[in-house]
């Protein structure tokens, strides 16, 4: 019984591993995300910095990744910058790449 019980508690430190990184990268990505949309609205360095938070909060909102796509969409289309949503989705996905690289060198 040892063993079983030994190997449920790996399993679960696993989890909280790997949902602790996923968390990390998201938040990451989302902070990337928001230096770049900044930099196409052309926000001054405080304005990019309280951006790049607002852009961390907005993935709670909801589940997925919708909440962050619906307000970068809506900020740089109210700034009058030409990208669409396709744009912003190839951009989170890079930007969900870089994010997790840049972690794993931290690590």
């Amino acid at each position: 019984m040892t063993d079983f019980s030994d190997r449920r508690k790996g399993e679960e430190a696993k989890f909280a591993m790997d949902d602790e990184m996923a968390f990390r990268v998201a938040a990451r990505r989302n902070r990337l995300l928001g230096e770049w949309a900044a930099g196409l609205m052309g926000l001054t360095e405080e304005e990019t910095d309280a951006y790049k938070k607002a852009v961390v909060q907005a993935d709670f909102e909801e589940a997925g990744d919708e909440d962050v796509i619906r307000k970068l969409l809506g900020d740089l289309t109210a700034s009058d910058c030409d990208v669409s949503e396709a744009d912003i989705r190839a951009k989170l996905e890079e930007k969900s790449v870089e994010a997790r690289r840049q972690l794993m060198e931290e690590s």
